[in-house]
């Protein structure tokens, strides 16, 4: 290559002047949470989106929808949405409880997330046996006894009370930042499960819950502001 600058006839030319690409937009990470609840679900997950969308903007983009329907619907609702979404979701977490339906249907829900999911979209199915409110139970105490939710919420109750957080009700809006601050416990707590359960089918993890798996995703966005 010649060291020689270039000819005061040449600098015009097109083909002389630097190239002056434009830079690309990064576009954000797009997320959907799809719940199987209404009110309780969507109530913790939104606290978590009102952080992420406002302070990584550029990064990450969360929506939340509580479909009110259960396990198999649920993905379906969630593949639908996708198919209709402008910008595309990397990730699709399926939120769902066990509760008392079919065991064919949660197992069926969870296969099909992972039979779905492709490098553009990924499923995740978020599943908690029996219920959520294991997870939020998990914040404070290992438990591994499999007992009826219905348990769960005066457990919750008294846990909270005795931190001075007031009582549990299933559409309290605020337990995303009441737990906040145990939130490291509830994942160790949850993984201890995880351990515990490894190579059962979802139905058969009782008590077991998945929603570790998306907070950790989602954990270098988050704070308790």
């Amino acid at each position: 290559m010649s060291l020689k600058p270039p000819k005061k006839s040449d600098l015009d030319k097109t083909w002389m002047k630097a190239r002056r690409d434009k830079p690309k937009k990064i576009q954000p990470e797009y997320h959907l949470i799809i719940t199987e609840g209404t009110d309780t679900e969507p109530a913790y997950f939104e606290a978590m989106k009102e952080v992420i969308n406002r302070t990584y903007p550029d990064k990450i983009q969360l929506n939340i929808y509580g479909a009110g329907n259960n396990t198999l619907n649920l993905f379906y609702k969630a593949k639908q949405m996708v198919s209709a979404s402008a910008n595309g979701y990397k990730h699709v977490w399926v939120v769902y409880d066990t509760d008392d339906f079919p065991a064919e249907h949660i197992n069926k829900t969870a296969k099909l997330c992972e039979a779905e999911s492709t490098e553009e979209t990924i499923y995740h199915a978020i599943w908690s046996n029996q219920c959520i409110e294991l997870w939020f139970l998990l914040h404070f105490n290992f438990m591994q006894s499999n007992l009826h939710r219905s348990s769960y919420w005066p457990k919750l109750t008294e846990l909270l009370v005795s931190q001075g957080l007031g009582k549990y009700e299933k559409n309290r809006t605020d337990m995303y930042h009441v737990l906040f601050p145990y939130m490291e416990t509830a994942i160790i707590n949850a993984e201890k499960l995880d351990k515990i359960n490894k190579g059962k089918l979802p139905s058969d993890c009782a008590p077991g819950t998945q929603i570790h798996t998306l907070i950790n995703k989602l954990k270098p966005y988050l704070t308790d502001m």
